[in-house]
């Protein structure tokens, strides 16, 4: 190690025991088996845990650095990871006997036969296995595996499984059971309601259920009792596609069970909005900070189910700090991103702009009158269109009473960007007829951005002018 410009040179074997375990911890990677952005833990491709073997180098430096880093293999992790193409025997019988790493969750690769020995070679030891990650396999072949474990799980905190079939809910033996379970993500399985696996992991922190067929339905009732037990649940991921009994199934439930989730951060949610409307009026969740709600099959919903929850976090936790609405000819989407994060959506249906802007003037509305939208500095509109926007007629002129009801509520907005594809809408409804006084919308504008050409700002310069005799002037700026 050289200093500085000095010609003198210093070992860092100089450094004492702990220095070097300070060292060490600084060097493992962070946990990338749970990253930040929750809806695309499970289907990265190839081996999240590639990173168990992250202290082999410096263990392989000198004999006090492997001594150092295997005698404190707990306080830095240490694993050893069981995937495709290893010699899981040689692993075992020569390694270090540490936790393992069950991985083998690769769309683009197959099982070998020397794999499945491996694997069934691994779950012989399941006092060791700190995770698994396995598919997209057939509902038989999850099944096998989960019968091959048919004992208890001490210390499994990951548990990641994935089917390429059909939904269906795998069947668990009895002896199974993870008391140290703390993530788990099921892709197109439904979770065994009642099994031990489930009663008995009452840390859990993350829960991520994908389902993608009628098959499978997650009742509301069943899904509250089980996440009710949850009081350590941070980031909640349930994504399920629209079930055209929905409603029918769930005017026919009886009352249903109420659940506190005082340490939930993240609640994602994607299905239809009955089901989901029943679900999160009956979930508190004093503490969210992360919000995301995408509905498929309608776009006249009711929220009330949306004001209760954000009036029921802490400091208002969920804020519209930043807002944008972004409209598309299936998608309509408003979100904001400051200290927190809100995200509202719905697909599936192919209106025209003007219901798109009715629809996000509802919520807007609703928002309002709840008391939880904050004030709003920032606002960006944008509208994307696909190819076949013109022949449906899709590019019908906005309603301005819908334009006006979306508005009105944005009376703090300093700084309005509107994307190309709707300068040109816009601008029509900001646009003053002669006689008409300067617009009541937006009076603290300081600042309009537009994306497009040099000319497409023209439209606005009515507007500009306005402002600017009223004593409110704003700049117009063509943005990227």
């Amino acid at each position: 190690m050289i200093l500085g410009n000095s010609s003198h040179s210093t070992s860092i074997h100089i450094l004492d025991d702990d220095s070097l375990l300070n060292i060490f911890s600084l060097y493992r990677p962070a946990d990338t088996v749970i990253n930040k952005d929750k809806v695309n833990l499970a289907y990265s491709r190839g081996s999240i845990w590639v990173d168990e073997h992250w202290w082999y180098k410096p263990a392989h430096v000198c004999r006090r650095w492997r001594n150092l880093i295997l005698g404190s293999a707990s306080f830095l992790g240490l694993g050893l990871l069981c995937t495709f193409g290893t010699p899981v025997a040689d692993m075992l019988a020569h390694e270090p006997h540490l936790p393992l790493a069950i991985d083998y969750l690769d769309r683009s690769r197959n099982i070998t036969a020397e794999d499945e020995e491996g694997i069934l070679l691994a779950l012989e030891q399941p006092n060791r296995i700190r995770c698994i990650r396995i598919g997209p396999w057939s509902l038989q072949d999850l099944q096998d595996f989960v019968m091959a474990i048919d004992d208890e799980l001490p210390i499994l905190e990951y548990l990641v499984m994935a089917t390429g079939s059909e939904d269906n809910t795998l069947v668990f033996p009895e002896t199974i059971q993870a008391p140290r379970l703390r993530h788990l993500v099921l892709l197109g399985v439904a979770p065994p309601m009642g099994s031990r696996l489930l009663t008995t992991a009452v840390g859990m922190v993350t829960l991520f259920l994908v389902t993608y067929g009628p098959s499978v339905y997650l009742k509301p009732n069943s899904l509250l009792q089980w996440i009710s037990c949850l009081s350590q649940l941070r980031s909640l991921v349930i994504i399920t596609l629209p079930d055209p009994d929905v409603e029918t199934q769930l005017s026919h439930v009886p009352t249903i069970t109420h659940a506190t989730l005082p340490n939930l951060r993240s609640l994602h949610v994607q299905g239809a909005s009955a089901h989901f409307e029943v679900f999160i009026l009956r979930i508190a969740t004093p503490r969210l900070e992360t919000l995301h709600i995408k509905f498929f099959d309608q776009l006249a919903f009711s929220i009330p189910f949306l004001v209760r929850l954000m009036n029921t976090t802490e400091n208002k936790g969920l804020r519209f700090d930043n807002t944008e609405f972004e409209f598309s000819d299936e998608r309509v989407h408003m979100e904001t991103e400051e200290k927190s994060w809100c995200s509202l959506s719905t697909s599936g249906h192919r209106l025209r702009l003007n219901g798109h802007v009715s629809f996000m003037a509802q919520i807007v509305d609703t928002l309002s009158l709840g008391q939880v939208l904050p004030v709003v500095e920032h606002l960006i509109l944008e509208h994307e269109k696909d190819s076949r926007s013109s022949e449906e007629g899709s590019d019908v002129e906005v309603d301005r009473t819908e334009w006006n009801k979306l508005l009105m509520p944005f009376g703090n907005v300093k700084f309005l960007h509107v994307n190309h594809g709707l300068v040109e809408e816009f601008s029509r409804f900001l646009r003053l007829e002669d006689g008409e006084p300067p617009s009541e919308l937006l009076p603290e504008l300081q600042q309009l951005v537009y994306s497009g050409s040099s000319n497409a700002g023209d439209g606005f310069t009515s507007f500009i002018d306005a402002r600017q005799k009223a004593g409110h002037p704003v700049s117009l700026v063509r943005g990227c």
